[in-house]
């Protein structure tokens, strides 16, 4: 354990801890010649076991005083899962149902059932270690690579929260991938889109987009929350004339992603379930082999010093009372 102190300079009065092997506290007795007196190992017993009650006694305080503590530190782990960056819309429409109104009785907002069905991912995937990020008229850093459970379903709940103006998703993609930056490559390293819309990727962007994709090696996959009578990422126009990112942005983004030449994937859900069943889908591939280092927060030892100080004290204020007890009786 690496443990350390805030306040060195009480640890001095450590040296405190040594008086009570120098002078009991319990009150001697005159005795004419102790070769007179029986042998008596349980006295001897109980002698050092009030001296060492002492010792813990100030040795707690003084340690509580400075501030003891374990400095954080790293372990190795390996498990089957992924590094993963949720990469979240959080524009208007996200607010909408899949049916594209405001959620009304047994409807639920696509933000929503994003984050009820991401959150159980998120549980389910015991090794990963997850990042979450956001985007809508710019890039919104949420939360970075982590395997702290509870982080990352408070920064997912975040979904809850109203939605903001409109998408620029080359910026949102830009800062999901800013997140493996001098990482190590110890196992699958995904970025997971969830939207309902996409826009035009602008040609500065598309290049950084090129590059750091293959740089970085990342799976692509992206679940596309399919408004009820809006075209489709797969679907190609009738008319030759709405062929075009301006008029198609989602199913010209769905092209430039299988441009990239990475592992690439893309869902298309048009309800809760469907949403649940790309998830489970993508839960499914990505459980491969990972090796990590996970950070250990800090831990404040004081109450330990403090509590083991208390329990030592409350011992030797028990002697010092049947010692009283006993002298009334003689």
């Amino acid at each position: 354990m690496n443990l350390a102190v805030d306040h060195a300079w009480v640890l001095p009065f450590l040296g405190l801890a040594l008086l009570p092997l120098l002078r009991l506290p319990v009150t001697g007795f005159d005795a004419p010649w102790n070769a007179l007196l029986p042998a008596d190992a349980q006295s001897r017993v109980w002698t050092w076991l009030i001296k060492l009650m002492g010792v813990v006694a100030i040795t707690g305080l003084v340690l509580g005083l400075a501030g003891l503590h374990r400095e954080e530190y790293a372990v190795d782990r390996v498990g089957n899962g992924a590094h993963i960056v949720l990469l979240l819309d959080r524009s208007q429409s996200m607010d909408h149902s899949f049916a594209g109104r405001a959620p009304s009785g047994a409807e639920e907002a696509k933000s929503a059932a994003a984050e009820r069905l991401l959150s159980e991912f998120v549980r389910e995937r015991k090794n990963d270690r997850t990042g979450v990020a956001a985007y809508s008229t710019g890039p919104l850093f949420v939360l970075p690579l982590t395997d702290d459970r509870e982080a990352v379903l408070a920064a997912v709940r975040a979904l809850r929260l109203p939605a903001l103006a409109q998408t620029h998703i080359g910026k949102g993609l830009l800062l999901a991938l800013s997140y493996f930056a001098g990482q190590a490559l110890t196992g699958s390293r995904i970025v997971l889109l969830v939207s309902d819309g996409a826009a035009v990727v602008d040609p500065d962007s598309e290049q950084k987009l090129r590059k750091l994709f293959k740089e970085h090696q990342i799976r692509l996959y992206w679940i596309f929350l399919r408004t009820l009578g809006s075209p489709g990422i797969f679907e190609i126009p009738e008319d030759p004339r709405d062929d075009n990112a301006s008029v198609r942005p989602e199913r010209y983004l769905h092209l430039f992603f299988e441009s990239l030449g990475i592992p690439y994937k893309a869902y298309e859900a048009e309800n809760p379930a469907a949403l649940r069943q790309a998830i489970a889908d993508i839960d499914r591939i990505e459980s491969l082999p990972i090796h990590y280092q996970a950070r250990i927060p800090r831990q404040d030892l004081t109450p330990l010093c403090y509590g083991a100080a208390g329990f030592a004290l409350l011992l030797l204020i028990g002697v010092k009372l049947s010692e009283a007890e006993s002298c009334e009786k003689a």
